[in-house]
């Protein structure tokens, strides 16, 4: 029997002697290897969190103590230790274990967590709770993996600091986010180094001097002075943290001890552990980026299964074409260059290349002044990533209507990444933006020439949307506002996007059986006055319209307003994903179960019909 085996809820891993604890970790890491190869996920990043997880389950109980894991791609090892090792061949498949920690999943997950920099904020708004309900837990938040980068994870870190409350604040520094960190931050977390001999003598001197508080407080007062007088601090002291490390964080030994010594502190405590991303495995820690997040692969190898050409890769290219002749344009990403396409970009033009970290509203405020000033600043950003960027949208983009372009990849369903990463939303914020155009290509042809159209056709903010992954059937390019596919009596179907596949898959079918429809394809959804849309259904008198896309400020709610206002009378459905949350799995078994595939869009056409 593996030692792994004997693992099957938090508390059994405090029953492992120290000695057993190495060989647990092996098997950790060789089980999340072999798992991940068959079913994708989060690779780099867990195998670098092994011994960390297992140094915290060592120490908190986490069906009390709260961990907050910060980006909680990091936490599959913590589903392996707290009962879910069996279920995680399911993980991020439809009907299995999420890929993020998720409370309703097990008492074990702290909260949600699937972006970036606010662990420290929700620890701390935890051990308030904690405080003024009298409770007896404790709380823990584990940051990092580039989630140092992000703005709010200063703002949490700050207000902690002057909080007083017992809490300790693990810094996980990889020195990666997706890709190698940036900015002044990685540069400072890169120059702080504490000698384990330095850490040794401190926790050996406040065990002998505590039992002699008044001498203890006058040494106190020495040491306090002469740092203040001759030590430069670093950040987290300054702030009020008492700041442990760097630790060693693959030696577990010294990770449980200081992680105990700083929860029985009583006080804020920063631990700052070095870890290596990809750690254990050669090829992942050769190339963490590549293995950041991964489909399925060869084990043995690490040889990715081969992927089409994407959305992504399209946009990428295009905007390098434009860039060639336009040095005004720049490109701006918030540590997703290859995830969002921009490598090509980041080489061919590296001076207007600027990856900024986990800040999307840093990001959008920079583009703003980017725009300001007579540039063509392009942010290219995950729709759900951008929903953090909405007041800059406002504030520091529309109401001086500048020109800045923002490139919302993932855009509608995204799939096994789940609800915190689902692109449902950004019809629905993009849509109240004063002067926002908003373009929805269906093609890599149309996402081509819609961004021609973004940077040259427009002269305030726009956004071009698009999907994860490749095209459908559908391959031509109408870059119009509104564009009839098909002609028919019977009733309109409305989409966008690559939903349009879905459309014209159940058009075809409809039509097998005496059903016309009328097709119309959405280009330009903003501004768009739904003119053609109208007219059709003043002869159809029925209309569909279906989206991945939240109810509420969805295109079919737009134009039924639109309807309203020109007093038209018809019978409707609207297709799309109700409040947004969607679970994880295949986006084809997603469309299948919110109804908005092809099969449910011709089941909904033949009932509005009265033909099924």
């Amino acid at each position: 029997m593996s030692i792994l085996e004997k693992i099957n809820c938090s508390n059994d891993i405090k029953q492992l002697n120290t000695e057993e604890l190495p060989r647990l970790c092996e098997e950790i890491r060789s089980y999340l290897i072999q798992t991940l190869s068959k079913t994708g996920g989060h690779l780099a990043s867990n195998l670098g969190t092994v011994e960390l997880t297992v140094a915290l389950h060592r120490v908190y109980d986490t069906s009390r103590d709260r961990i907050v894991f910060d980006v909680g791609h990091q936490s599959y090892t913590h589903k392996i230790i707290t009962g879910r090792r069996d279920a995680l061949p399911t993980i991020r498949q439809f009907g299995g274990i999420s890929g993020f920690p998720k409370p309703h999943e097990a008492k074990d997950d702290a909260f949600i967590a699937g972006h970036a920099s606010n662990s420290v904020s929700v620890a701390l708004g935890m051990a308030h709770a904690r405080t003024l309900s009298g409770e007896n837990y404790d709380v823990c938040a584990v940051i990092g993996d580039g989630a140092m980068t992000g703005g709010l994870s200063f703002e949490g870190l700050s207000n902690t600091a002057m909080s007083g409350e017992p809490i300790v604040v693990i810094l996980n520094d990889n020195n990666m986010s997706i890709a190698e960190n940036v900015g002044g931050t990685a540069k400072m977390l890169q120059s702080m180094r504490v000698k384990p001999a330095y850490l040794n003598f401190k926790r050996q001197y406040r065990k002998v001097f505590s039992h002699l508080p008044a001498l203890y407080s006058f040494n106190h007062r020495v040491k306090e002075w002469l740092k203040a007088h001759l030590i430069p601090d670093d950040i987290f002291t300054e702030m009020g943290f008492c700041y442990l490390g760097p630790i060693d964080g693959h030696d577990l030994r010294t990770l449980e001890s200081v992680i105990r010594w700083a929860r029985d502190m009583r006080e804020p405590v920063i631990v700052h552990v070095l870890t290596k991303k990809g750690k254990g495995c050669a090829y992942a820690e050769a190339n963490p980026e590549l293995y950041h997040g991964v489909g399925p692969f060869d084990a043995q190898t690490g040889v990715l299964k081969e992927e089409g050409e994407s959305f992504a890769a399209c946009f990428g290219k295009s905007l390098c074409r434009y860039a060639e002749g336009d040095q005004k344009i720049a490109a701006i990403t918030a540590a997703m260059s290859g995830g969002t396409g921009l490598e090509c970009f980041a080489s061919a033009f590296p001076k207007r290349f600027f990856d900024i970290g986990i800040a999307e509203e840093h990001a959008a405020a920079m583009a703003g002044g980017m725009a300001k000033q007579g540039m063509v600043p392009v942010f290219a950003v995950y729709s759900s990533f951008l929903q953090r960027s909405f007041d800059m949208l406002i504030h520091d983009i529309s109401l001086q209507h500048l020109h800045a372009v923002f490139a919302v990849d993932r855009a509608g369903l995204v799939g096994r990444d789940g609800e915190t990463h689902q692109g449902v939303f950004d019809i629905a914020y993009l849509s109240v933006v004063p002067d926002m155009t908003i373009y929805c290509p269906a093609s890599f042809a149309e996402l081509d020439s819609m961004l021609g159209l973004a940077l040259y056709a427009c002269d305030g903010p726009v956004a071009v949307r698009y999907p994860r992954g490749g095209e459908g059937a559908y391959r031509d390019c109408h870059n119009e506002a509104e564009c009839v596919l098909r002609e028919g009596k019977d009733l309109t179907i409305v989409s966008y996007g690559i939903m349009i596949n879905e459309v014209l898959s159940a058009a075809e079918k409809l039509a097998e059986t005496g059903v016309c429809s009328t097709v119309i394809k959405l280009g330009r959804i903003r501004p768009n006055g739904f003119q053609q849309v109208l007219e059709s259904l003043s002869e159809t008198q029925r209309l569909i319209v279906a989206e991945d896309v939240c109810a509420f400020g969805s295109i079919g709610s737009q134009i039924l307003s639109a309807a309203a206002g020109r007093g038209l009378s018809f019978s409707y459905r609207l297709l799309n994903l109700a409040d947004g949350i969607v679970t994880h799995g295949s986006v084809e078994e997603l469309r299948h179960l919110r109804g908005i595939d092809a099969e449910g869009i011709e089941k909904a056409a033949r009932e509005l019909t009265g033909r099924e």
